[in-house]
């Protein structure tokens, strides 16, 4: 049997620790509250953030990150990015105490701000080679609400290693979760990122009252600028037509249960973002993530035109009317 330590107790993590628990692995699910962890063993219950879900009865959790990595082959962090480093560190300090190298795998879908960095990236240089084996990302179209009362669901693991994808891959394999893998770690990440700004400006779409071939035209574009961006970056171009990509893209774009769908409908409902971040009480990885992309294109003189115009709306206040109308008037020209 596996023994998986899975690094954050939020829906995605909780949801990918019951499913790993419901498929008899060993699983030790680390939360950074001692009452969320006592909740989850004594009730199996998070109603914070799974509420009226019940788990697993074999799902257990901890406050305590090094009872949870002792021993654990595998370790899956499933953090806000704006905590892969503090977290990272303290699993690098446990580590190093325990003397036990792992496979590390994560499930975070964002960029780091300034610096751009990839989550792995991230990880590569807070947790020392010595103790880590390789580098995986789980990703795809997998909302946690729909995994934990066991929709079906498919996701793609990107591994430079394939037994780093294939220790995870047979950890989450049931009958109702169906794990692929793929050897395009770098582009499962931008995927998973790039992802989330598209389905901010989905969401405001429909919060104005646009129909459904403004939803597919802005989706469909908005897969061509996660293409540049990817090869700009050196991704595999096929990762963006597979679970990674499109999957996750019109799960992520579409559906009521995505918190940047949610955000970006209620910011074209007219709510101001400080006041959405504010109530939805749930990291928006999308709103930094328009950020640092639009960045990054600036400086790589890429043109995004989407997510130029989201950073306009987002933070510096241009009206979402007037983007649109820009976007919809610029020079016309050949799809590509």
């Amino acid at each position: 049997m596996t023994k998986i330590a899975v690094l954050g107790a939020g829906s995605w993590g909780t949801a990918l620790a019951n499913t790993m628990a419901q498929n008899q692995q060993e699983v030790l699910l680390w939360s950074h509250r001692s009452e969320q962890a006592a909740e989850i063993n004594q009730q199996h219950r998070n109603e914070r953030y799974l509420p009226g879900q019940t788990l697993a009865t074999n799902l257990q959790a901890t406050a305590d990150m090094a009872a949870a990595v002792a021993g654990a082959d595998g370790v899956l962090m499933v953090v806000p990015t704006k905590a892969v480093r503090s977290v990272g560190q303290q699993l690098a300090d446990c580590l190093a105490e325990l003397q036990q190298p792992v496979y590390l795998a994560h499930a975070t879908k964002g960029l780091e701000q300034k610096t751009h960095y990839r989550i792995s990236q991230m990880l590569t240089e807070v947790v020392p080679a010595d103790y880590r084996r390789s580098l995986a990302v789980i990703s795809g179209p997998s909302h946690a609400e729909d995994v934990i009362r066991g929709d079906l669901t498919a996701v793609s693991i990107g591994a430079d290693d394939p037994a780093a994808a294939k220790l995870f891959q047979a950890a989450l394999a049931t009958d109702r979760f169906r794990p692929y893998t793929n050897s395009d770690l770098l582009g499962s990440e931008l995927a998973g990122a790039l992802k989330n700004i598209i389905a901010l400006g989905s969401g405001m779409l429909v919060g104005l009252g646009y129909g459904a071939n403004a939803q597919a035209a802005l989706l469909t574009r908005g897969l061509v600028e996660m293409r540049h961006v990817g090869q700009e970056m050196g991704a595999q171009p096929e990762t963006f037509l597979g679970l990674a990509g499109i999957g996750d893209l019109i799960v992520t774009g579409m559906s009521p249960n995505s918190r940047n769908y949610r955000a970006g409908r209620a910011i074209g409902q007219g709510q101001y973002l400080a006041t959405v971040q504010a109530d939805m009480g749930m990291v928006i990885e999308g709103v930094n993530t328009v950020q640092a992309v639009a960045d990054y294109a600036q400086a790589n003189h890429l043109e995004l035109p989407i997510t130029a115009a989201l950073q306009r709306v987002l933070f510096e206040g241009e009206p979402i009317e007037q983007a649109i109308t820009d976007l919809m008037t610029r020079p016309l020209k050949a799809e590509d």
